[in-house]
């Protein structure tokens, strides 16, 4: 009888494959904490490679911008978290601010009675909110009740919502947005020159809306079938996932986060002009995408895209500092973000090798 020499090949090896899981591990974990890396790095580089990056003037400016990046990086991850995207919510941010405008301005103007209302401040705030709102909410309708690609459906929005932004002044802007003691519609710019605690209010905003969104996020039903539905749609439906109601309600949660960014700009600059916003989703999806969160769906949190909208605040207020051209600072922007979807891509690659 012939002798058979058996010799342990590298993949039967128990120490190599100890060894190989922990180089996966550890490569996983690395690229878990990209954004934070990043962070850092960058905010060191400015910091050293410009005085004027640490004063306190910069840093409060700095913290505006991210605050404005994050709002908007929450309602766009709930939407990239179920499989989709939101191109409009630059275009939502300009609607919001001439609507805005147009009601502190001019009034809404009732012709058949032959009257024109003023609003207090709060009121006008609550109408801006919901036309926000209701953009998202037909973003949401034409995904999934009339099964248009979000893609599609959100770039329909993008030029509608930015025409309709132009036609409410001709193009014009709405300036010095105080308004009238004797109209009762005053208070407005205290939204985005307020402070509290030395805070100003738009950070308190953000820090409100990242709270609720990680607790929706980590403890709703909502949040698990969010996550559901970007995994496996089709299994999430078949476990009892109303998936329509769920995937409409992250467009509402995108139009309503881009509403609240609508208000604090047109409050810090106490006007509002039809182009603003604009490329301001680009910005939204990089912070997404730094923060962790996955393209496809079914994988980020809420926390990562925050960690995210601090590394774009940090690269654009850095170059802005530097002077670099507003073009190249569009180039960086879109090479970061496909840097981002690259590194994610491997990502997942590392984990599906490491579940084998």
């Amino acid at each position: 009888m012939a002798e058979v020499n058996v010799q342990a090949t590298p993949e039967s090896s128990p120490l190599e494959r100890i060894g190989k899981e922990g180089r996966l591990s550890v490569r996983n974990l690395l690229m878990q904490m990209r954004a934070f890396v990043a962070l850092i790095l960058l905010f060191a580089y400015f910091a050293v490679s410009s005085d004027a990056f640490m004063t306190q003037s910069n840093q409060v400016i700095l913290a505006k911008q991210v605050a404005i990046n994050a709002i908007l990086g929450i309602g766009m991850t709930f939407v990239i978290l179920t499989g989709g995207i939101d191109l409009s919510v630059g275009s939502i941010v300009g609607l919001t601010g001439m609507v805005t405008g147009a009601l502190i301005h001019n009034g809404l103007i009732l012709s058949p009675l032959n009257r024109v209302v003023y609003f207090n401040a709060w009121i006008v705030a609550l109408i801006a909110l919901a036309v926000g709102t209701l953009v998202g909410l037909i973003n949401g309708i034409l995904v999934t009740r009339f099964r248009v690609a979000p893609f599609i459906a959100t770039l329909r929005t993008l030029y509608m919502a930015r025409g309709f932004a132009m036609l409410s002044n001709n193009g014009a802007t709405f300036p010095n947005l105080v308004g009238k003691p004797e109209l009762g519609n005053t208070g407005f710019p205290e939204l985005g020159r307020g402070t509290l605690l030395g805070l100003p209010y738009s950070i308190w905003i953000m820090i409100g809306l990242t709270l609720l969104a990680i607790f929706i996020t980590r403890k709703t039903p909502f949040g698990r079938q969010v996550y559901a539905i970007g995994g496996n749609q089709r299994a999430a439906q078949l476990s009892g996932v109303r998936v329509k109601t769920v995937t409409l309600m992250t467009y509402v949660i995108s139009g309503f986060c881009s509403a609240v960014v609508g208000l604090i700009i047109t409050s810090q600059l106490v006007a509002s002009h039809p182009a603003t916003g604009e490329s301001f989703e680009l910005n939204a999806i990089a912070a997404v995408v730094l923060g962790g969160t996955s393209l496809a769906g079914g994988r980020g949190t809420i926390f990562g895209t925050i960690v995210g909208a601090f590394v774009v605040g940090v690269l654009r207020n850095g170059m802005v500092i530097q002077g670099v051209s507003s073009f190249w600072q569009m180039i960086i922007t879109g090479a970061v973000i496909v840097l981002a979807v690259i590194i994610d891509q491997l990502q997942q690659r590392i984990q599906e090798r490491s579940m084998k």
